[in-house]
């Protein structure tokens, strides 16, 4: 499986941006999908996960504010993120699992800056 994330960028705080993840699984629709961020100096934490039937869940700090979704025709997950804060500035990853193992994308830099 391989994992492809794109919409890294700056935003001003306040703003929006969509992270996007492709991926090459077979039976993408099989397996649940997240995304995970990890900032300067903190370790790797859980922003969104999305299960095989639509279910979701976000941590407590993005809530009402990202949005994780899942297109299976195309075999992609998006994160929406709206209401940026300094804080949301971080490396996110794209994560999916299938029984054996987990996999990761390559991560893509989100910056929240004036």
């Amino acid at each position: 499986v391989q994992l492809q994330a794109s919409g890294e960028g700056l935003v001003q705080p306040g703003g929006s941006l969509r992270l996007s993840c492709a991926a090459s699984a077979r039976n993408f629709s099989s397996n649940p999908m997240g995304w995970y961020r990890q900032a300067p100096g903190k370790q790797r934490a859980l922003v969104a996960l999305i299960a095989v039937g639509g279910t979701t869940n976000y941590a407590d700090s993005v809530k009402g504010r990202f949005t994780i979704s899942r297109d299976n025709a195309k075999n992609t997950v998006y994160l929406q993120m709206n209401s940026l804060k300094p804080e949301d500035t971080a490396v996110y990853y794209c994560w999916t699992a299938t029984t054996s193992r987990a996999y990761w994308g390559q991560g893509t830099q989100v910056t929240v800056s004036s």
